[in-house]
């Protein structure tokens, strides 16, 4: 019973980093109707550019804060100069830029840090918090961040006119122009939201599994399969698929063997799309002909 109760916790620590790219997938999906398949790459290369700033003896807070600020630049810069310029090509088009910005990410990463392995300091202590026994610090503090953006990003969307207008653009962007919203900032703004939600994951991971160029790999397939579960157009639930899937990954690793955890993703993801290609909570589009 200790060894299932711990490993739903734990699970859940995982699920909550796979919840914030599950977040960000679902950001550009909603803006863009396309997965963003260098999300994880994207989320990796902020992991290094938090590790450079470390090196150099900032505070760990400082280096989060700046960290974020230069992702959300560098979504931003990214969907002016690359996605921009094919947001009207064919689909296969973009997924092939979506392939080719995972591949750059990757291979400049690579270049510039090298690819040994690298520590990477969690913010939070080592004893575990309250005496715990089942979780460590950073696992509780990895829910709690994700949790405080989740919640920062409902209050943005719902009660801002900026994230109202965001939400419009991505809606109805033709009724958008009609009352004046720029539709294509809103889209970069939103490209810039997912590449700093992306980068907390980053920084979030990167002390359990190290950094490395590779690191994200795995994780995006979970949040892919988080994202479909809770709905891809849906973000609440695609963080509560982020929350199950980790959750299910470490129950099958425990008790099937480590073998069979990204087994769970790729089942989950083929079952949602047979099953309910919508997932739990997405809408349904009916298309009257």
């Amino acid at each position: 019973m200790d060894l299932l109760l711990h490993q739903i916790l734990s699970g859940l620590a995982t699920g909550g980093i796979y919840a914030s790219v599950a977040l960000a997938l679902v950001m550009i999906y909603q803006a863009t109707h396309l997965v963003n398949f260098a999300q994880g790459e994207l989320a990796m290369f902020a992991a290094y550019i938090a590790w450079a700033l470390l090196q150099t003896g900032m505070p760990y807070w400082a280096a989060f804060f700046l960290t974020v600020g230069f992702a959300f630049v560098l979504g931003v810069v990214i969907e002016r100069l690359i996605i921009r310029p094919v947001e009207n090509a064919p689909i296969l088009s973009v997924v092939i830029v979506f392939i080719g910005l995972l591949v750059i990410l990757n291979s400049v990463a690579g270049w510039i840090f090298s690819y040994t392995i690298k520590p990477f300091p969690s913010p939070f202590p080592a004893e575990p918090l309250f005496g715990n026994p089942y979780m460590s610090s950073h696992e509780i503090g990895s829910i709690a961040i994700t949790l405080v953006v989740l919640a920062l990003l409902f209050v943005f969307f719902r009660y801002t006119p900026l994230g109202l207008a965001m939400r419009a653009a991505a809606q109805n962007p033709v009724s958008s122009r009609l009352v004046g919203i720029r539709v294509s900032w809103m889209l970069a703004l939103g490209w810039g939201l997912a590449a700093a939600i992306g980068a907390i994951a980053g920084m979030m991971v990167a002390p359990t599994v190290f950094l490395e160029p590779n690191m994200m790999s795995g994780i995006l397939l979970y949040a892919f399969a988080a994202a479909l579960l809770g709905g891809i157009d849906s973000p609440g639930g695609a963080v509560l698929g982020g929350f199950i899937v980790g959750v299910l990954e470490n129950v099958v690793g425990a008790y099937l063997g480590t073998e069979l955890k990204l087994t769970v993703a790729l089942a989950l993801i083929v079952g949602v799309l047979v099953i309910r290609p919508s997932g739990l909570f997405g809408k349904v589009l009916v298309t009257r002909v």
